[in-house]
């Protein structure tokens, strides 16, 4: 299987993200930056969009025996910027990820909520 790098935007976030059942796009506080996913049971989020340092970025929640893993293999993964670093991981959309891995990313944190 041919890897892709298409995953770059918020949207392509979004758009896959709406993919899983019962999930709804939240903007909570007011600033056009923040766009979350949200299971609708619970609201609880599973994936937090925002642009940093001009890069386009996602939070996802991660199992702590996969965290290191995922922050050792790409550059691009960092711990959840604003967010509990041990359960939290940051996505850099910067091309360096493929999307398989990307959207296994955001599927485990929408798993774990």
């Amino acid at each position: 299987m041919k890897d892709t790098f298409e995953m770059t935007t918020r949207q392509s976030v979004l758009d896959y993200g709406m993919t899983f059942p019962d999930v709804y796009i939240d903007k909570p506080f007011h600033d056009d930056n923040w766009v979350l996913l949200r299971l609708k049971k619970g609201k609880k989020a599973f994936a937090w969009t925002y642009e940093r340092n001009g890069q386009m970025c996602v939070n996802v929640k991660v199992n702590p025996e996969w965290r290191d893993f995922w922050r050792n293999t790409y550059k691009a993964v960092t711990p959840g910027w604003h967010q509990n670093k041990e359960h939290w991981n940051t996505i850099i959309l910067n091309g360096t990820i493929p999307d398989r891995e990307i959207k296994r990313m955001i599927a485990e944190s929408f798993d774990l909520m």
